[in-house]
């Protein structure tokens, strides 16, 4: 029995949160007039059992006890009678109708990127449960344990994020799930109800829709580009008829690299931002491969983000996907700016989080990490005493510039006392503007006096910070919705005094880790796994079994044991 009332409540208890408002409407207040009705059979006296156990037990006022009293006074109204079961006179159990529609969802769990085998567990055995009301309760528990987890994969992901990096911030979405199951419970088209809680975002639907044609070869996998010498106009190579094949252009016997084939490669090279010359150089044909290799696990891993995303991104915001070095800000769903951004090397990686841009500081001053100080500026300083002026910085204590000369610089630690600020001025490492969403990881949008590393397709140079190619274009696409700041009024205070500027209306913004993209033509480009937070996730989810990254096979209810 305590057996039974600690899985009850493991699965239908639930966690406090909130759910999207399909999910909320009918987990509604408890009633004014409450209607416990006395158990009529030993599996409603079990249930009874154990919600009475777990209402009356829990302190009150507390989230615990608001579940329980809500699941209690559902139940209660219902005799206790289980709400997925049915049981003829003759003792055999069936799963009522809604139950079956939720085993057919089970079985197609593969659509969504989850496993069948997840939810399709051996304790959902209604023939073991005949004339048993202590197994045909615990088999109420177990449908709605897997019915629950379910919901929780498709709304919030099968992965906690920080188990793959301790840089994914991400906090998962709480799933009201007692309030989901009295939902799915009473609903005629509980199918409908799950549905609603996966990301309608437009990538993520594509990303299904990918995953759903991946085996009838509808997934275009672009002819891999080789390396070699970079290729100019009027050159030959050996790699030009790829070349054709990858822009489809008019096949000929030579391998001359023409006036045809330099026109597709600008026009490939100015939609990713690349210098347009026509000069297929390393970057050109890194960026040639970056859509090639598109894999099963990668659909569904690129999935799994989406659903670690907030679930509305804002009407208005700024999304920096990391391993596409590129930021974009986006209206109403679509882009309407977007530039170059040098993210945070290997050894200091970029957090994934989302935020919401707050402050604008021109002119700003650069606090210098403790980290850079002990591994980069000590050092520097041991050898030369004047390193530190040089780079137009200050040395504080308590706030007062102090003489570099008369620090210990072999005592630097996790206890040295002392700060490094760099003034502002053209040779500041943040250059003129920042842009600020304050958080623990203490990382920003920024500008840079650096910017010969756009050039470049690998960029992942800095210390965390994230590096803006055109600062002054960004903050005027970014200020569109103001009525006080300009990209005009911003130049103006351009100089040595640092001055903050808050905007009327906070920008969300989402540093996001996805390897897949959806081109405008309806395509998936995918990109480098910067980090490897790509190739973890798909070790986590057990997609590099090949049993796994099958599709799952075509079955019935009928086929399996869990029908009547």
């Amino acid at each position: 029995m305590n057996k039974f009332l600690v899985c009850l409540f493991a699965a239908l208890a639930g966690v406090g949160g909130t759910m999207p408002a399909l999910a909320q409407d009918s987990a509604a207040a408890i009633p004014t007039r409450v209607v416990i009705a006395p158990p009529q059979s030993a599996t409603a006296r079990i249930i009874k059992d154990a919600l009475s156990s777990a209402y009356y037990g829990a302190a009150k006022g507390g989230t615990a006890y608001g579940e329980a009293q809500k699941l209690y006074f559902f139940y209660g109204e219902r005799h206790f009678e289980p709400i997925w079961l049915t049981q003829a006179p003759s003792g055999d159990v069936a799963f009522s109708a809604s139950a079956q529609k939720i085993l057919k969802l089970f079985l197609q769990a593969g659509a969504e990127g989850l496993r069948p085998g997840d939810y399709l567990t051996p304790d959902l055995d209604v023939a073991g449960a005949k004339g048993d009301p202590l197994k045909m309760a615990a088999l109420e528990t177990a449908f709605s344990a897997a019915a629950m987890r379910y919901a929780s994969d498709i709304y919030t992901g099968r992965i906690r994020p920080m188990s793959i990096s301790e840089n994914l911030d991400i906090q998962p979405k709480n799933l009201d799930q007692s309030a989901l199951m009295l939902k799915l419970a009473a609903s005629d088209d509980p199918g409908a109800v799950l549905a609603a809680l996966e990301p309608t975002h437009p990538e993520f639907l594509a990303l299904k829709a990918a995953l759903a044609t991946f085996d009838d070869g509808s997934v275009t996998q672009p002819v891999t580009i080789p390396a070699g010498v970079t290729l100019k106009p009027g050159m030959t190579d050996d790699r030009v008829p790829l070349l054709r094949q990858r822009f489809e252009l008019i096949a000929v016997p030579d391998t001359l690299y023409d006036d045809m084939l330099v026109e597709a490669i600008k026009t490939f090279q100015a939609s990713l931002g690349l210098t347009t010359d026509g000069v297929m150089g390393p970057a050109t044909v890194a960026a040639l491969n970056g859509g090639s290799a598109i894999t099963r696990a990668d659909i569904v891993a690129n999935m799994e983000r989406w659903r670690w995303m907030p679930r509305d991104l804002g009407a208005f915001n700024v999304l920096v996907n990391l391993p596409e070095y590129r930021l974009a800000i986006n209206r109403d769903g679509k882009e309407v700016y977007t530039t170059r951004v040098v993210i945070g090397a290997t050894a200091h990686q970029t957090p994934i989080f989302s935020d919401a841009i707050r402050h604008i500081v021109v002119n700003p001053y650069w606090n210098v990490p403790a980290s850079i100080i002990a591994n980069e500026i000590a050092p520097k300083t041991r050898a030369n005493p004047g390193y530190i002026a040089s780079q137009n910085m200050d040395l504080l204590y308590n706030g007062n510039v102090v003489s570099a000369s008369s620090v210990d610089w072999l005592a630097v630690g996790n206890s040295f006392p002392f700060r490094v600020r760099q003034r502002p001025g053209a040779g500041n490492a943040l250059g003129q503007i920042k842009f600020l969403f304050p958080n623990k990881h203490d990382v920003y949008l920024h500008d840079t006096p650096s910017k010969s590393l756009f050039a470049r397709d690998y960029r992942a140079y800095s210390h965390g910070c994230i590096r803006v190619q055109n600062p002054m274009d960004f903050a005027d696409a970014l200020m569109a919705n103001e009525t006080t700041i300009t990209r005009a009024s911003l130049e103006a205070m351009f100089g040595t005094r640092e001055t903050w500027v808050n905007p009327e209306h906070q920008i969300p913004v989402h540093l996001a880790y996805f390897t897949l993209r959806v081109e405008p033509d309806g395509s998936l480009r995918s990109f480098g796994d910067v980090y490897g937070h790509n190739a973890r996730l798909i070790e986590a989810m057990g997609l590099n079994s090949p049993t796994t990254l099958a599709p799952p096979a075509p079955v019935s209810i009928e086929d399996t044991t869990l029908s009547p």
